[in-house]
């Protein structure tokens, strides 16, 4: 976590974090197609800066995505944005974020849908993940340090999954606890590993894809490192 100096809030930030940087942050995002205006608003409030290494936490507000450490980066804020848009657009009761990563899109996410679990691998950003949710006293989530590609059977199934590390293929246990017309959200490798933001919509036991943007994320693994 960030050691502030005496007197300055860490949750409003200062310069390159400060409340203007994160408007400007916003009517860019606005600038490059993000419509829904409760995505915008929370974008603009949290503070994106927290969760990221203080080295690092200046270019918290740039348009690209930044290293957390563990071979894993925090997705540049056009990529957030537009996934929480895709998870709201289903107005969705239960979601599932798989690959919880720094916590960033999990907070967001926390404030615009209503209930929320979200798993990650690598323990130690499971926990810093958890110090950093309860510090900006998001309360409606529940986190698990388990394999991702496993999902969270005990509380399916979901309205929507959000995928937030690229597979190869579709992992079967996250498309078998969708609900009915529910939908994962991820990215997915095409044969030549170019990879394509995708909408999966569960049709009972049929699934239609949806192909969207080009992307680029980590690949999804399995395990747990603790």
């Amino acid at each position: 976590m960030h050691s502030p100096e005496p007197g300055i809030d860490p949750l409003r930030g200062i310069g390159m974090t400060s409340q203007r940087t994160r408007d400007r942050m916003a009517s860019r995002l606005a600038d490059q197609g993000i419509r829904d205006p409760r995505v915008l608003e929370v974008m603009a409030r949290e503070p994106r800066h927290l969760f990221l290494d203080e080295a690092l936490s200046h270019r918290a507000y740039e348009d690209t995505s930044l290293p957390i450490g563990h071979g894993q980066t925090l997705s540049q804020p056009w990529i957030v944005a537009r996934m929480t848009e895709l998870v709201i657009q289903e107005q969705p009761s239960r979601v599932l974020e798989v690959g919880t990563g720094s916590g960033y899109q999990t907070l967001v996410l926390s404030r615009l849908v209503p209930e929320l679990w979200s798993v990650e691998r690598i323990n130690a950003l499971h926990r810093r993940a958890g110090q950093r949710l309860r510090l900006l006293q998001a309360s409606n989530f529940r986190l698990r340090l388990a394999d991702g590609g496993h999902g969270w059977p005990e509380q399916a199934p979901f309205d929507v999954i959000l995928l937030t590390a690229c597979a190869g293929e579709m992992p079967a246990p996250l498309l078998a606890q969708l609900a009915d017309t529910g939908v994962l959200i991820t990215p997915l490798a095409d044969a030549q590993g170019q990879q394509w933001l995708t909408r999966v919509r569960r049709r009972g036991s049929a699934f239609e894809h949806q192909r969207l943007e080009p992307v680029r994320f980590v690949p999804l693994l399995e395990g747990v490192i603790r």
